[in-house]
């Protein structure tokens, strides 16, 4: 059975979660492997609308087995409101979930030094979501993190709070005149979290070898987008993990030689939330008609999402650092009002023509992008099934969009839900998980 990773193309947003949801029953297990609680997925199954962001997003079909990979950043309050609510809400997680011991605890004082870091960066804010999640890989880094491991050793524990919560006090109050902590406030309640949270704390490395090694398929769920990644995004508006192929295997255990394919998530357009460079960013009518037809509101935060034209310069190079077999392509019913569409195909930059991705953070903010414009087929596709059933100007479009990318299309998304998608036949996809044909609807 395969084994494939799933990885936001764009700056996140792209509807992995909706993907991940649709393929699970073709898997056995589902591993989220990078990021923290900064991020949701929303899935929508039938009338009911779900935003998942710690727990992966297979946990809504029965049995599915679901892991928080090590490369995950824990906020053990947020998880427990989360994994609360499923409960009300009839999902079961005993034997379905499993969090695993090396991943790193996102602790009080780690939104405190982010909001206080953020209010302090004037031009340079990076618009980050105050969660802590920065932070706490900055810990991580460091060697002073505190692994839910840890959580389980009330002992080991204080110990390492003692030494982190005197180091942070002095930073909050010293450089950012900021309220400090105490170690009981903190330690009372991550020792209730600890009792809570230690039924599913275990060796998830050694769970997904095993699963594996028995022939079973995982999905490899990322947070957020490529083009957010520590190393290969646009630096420093950036996630501080790595949300690209190779966080998969970092951040579960799991060897490069077990992978055996990768999907990139796209959206027929762009978006991107908080600052940083946006090279096709809308400005007026069309980014707000974009907005509203795509609901375009971040899950966790309700923070609006920039808007703009998909980037081909973009999506190909996150083919290139990731090694796209494939792409599922999203919302493309939300462009039916279109009566174009563009898509950027270079950027100009002081005389100079670009055509791949620059590295370089002036570049980003000073490129013009060179736009490839299409007619627009002002039809509904909105939930439409059958890649025939398309029009003609958005197949025009879509085949367009594969080629300057380079890479195929498995899937097309046309409205929020389950079923309202295209499976393309004998793309990867379809190839790596044939029952998939089953759960949509007949042509």
């Amino acid at each position: 059975m395969p084994n494939i990773i799933v990885i936001g193309a764009q700056w996140g947003d792209e509807g992995k979660g909706k993907v991940v949801d649709l393929v699970t029953p073709c898997a056995d297990v589902v591993v989220r492997y990078q990021g923290g609680n900064n991020a949701g997925h929303t899935v929508v199954v039938g009338k009911e609308k779900f935003v998942l962001q710690t727990i992966p997003s297979g946990i809504l079909h029965p049995g599915g087995r679901c892991v928080i990979g090590c490369g995950v950043v824990v906020d053990p309050a947020s998880l427990i409101q989360e994994m609360e609510s499923l409960v009300r809400r009839g999902v079961s997680l005993d034997g379905n979930l499993y969090i695993s011991k090396n991943a790193h605890l996102i602790m009080p004082y780690h939104p405190a030094l982010e909001r206080a870091s953020e209010s302090k960066a004037g031009r340079r804010r990076i618009g980050t979501t105050g969660k802590g999640v920065g932070p706490a890989y900055a810990d991580k880094a460091a060697r002073i993190g505190i692994r839910m491991a840890d959580l389980l050793d009330e002992a080991l524990f204080r110990e390492k709070l003692e030494a982190n919560v005197f180091q942070t006090n002095r930073l909050l109050r010293e450089i950012y005149d900021e309220e400090t902590f105490t170690v009981e406030s903190i330690l009372g309640p991550y020792m209730r979290y600890a009792g809570w949270l230690a039924p599913y704390i275990t060796d998830t490395a050694l769970l997904l070898s095993r699963w594996i090694d028995a022939g079973g398929s995982v999905l490899f769920e990322g947070a957020q987008g490529t083009m957010l990644d520590i190393d290969h995004g646009t630096y420093p508006f950036i996630t501080s993990s790595s949300t690209t192929a190779g966080g998969a295997c970092t951040g579960t255990g799991i060897p490069p030689t077990k992978i055996d394919g990768i999907i990139g998530i796209a959206k027929a357009y762009c978006t991107r939330v908080g600052g940083g460079p946006f090279p096709t960013e809308l400005t007026g009518d069309v980014a707000e008609q974009l907005a509203t037809r795509g609901n375009e509101f971040g899950s966790v935060t309700g923070r609006p999402r920039r808007c703009g034209w998909a980037d081909a310069v973009a999506l190909r190079y996150a083919a290139r650092i990731n090694g796209f077999d494939t792409i599922a392509l999203t919302k493309l019913d939300v462009l039916d009002a279109c009566e174009t569409v563009k898509v950027c195909v270079g950027y100009r930059y002081r005389g100079e023509v670009l055509t791949d991705f620059p590295e370089e953070e002036r570049i980003w903010h000073e490129a013009e992008p060179m736009y490839e414009e299409m007619s627009g087929w002002l039809s509904e596709t909105h939930g439409l099934t059958d890649y025939a059933a398309l029009p003609s100007k958005a197949r025009e479009y879509l085949d367009r969009l594969s080629e300057l990318v380079g890479v195929p299309f498995s899937l097309v998304s046309t409205g929020a839900g389950r079923t309202e998608t295209i499976l393309i036949d004998d793309a990867p996809l379809a190839r790596w998980f044939p029952a998939l044909r089953s759960l949509l609807p007949a042509h």
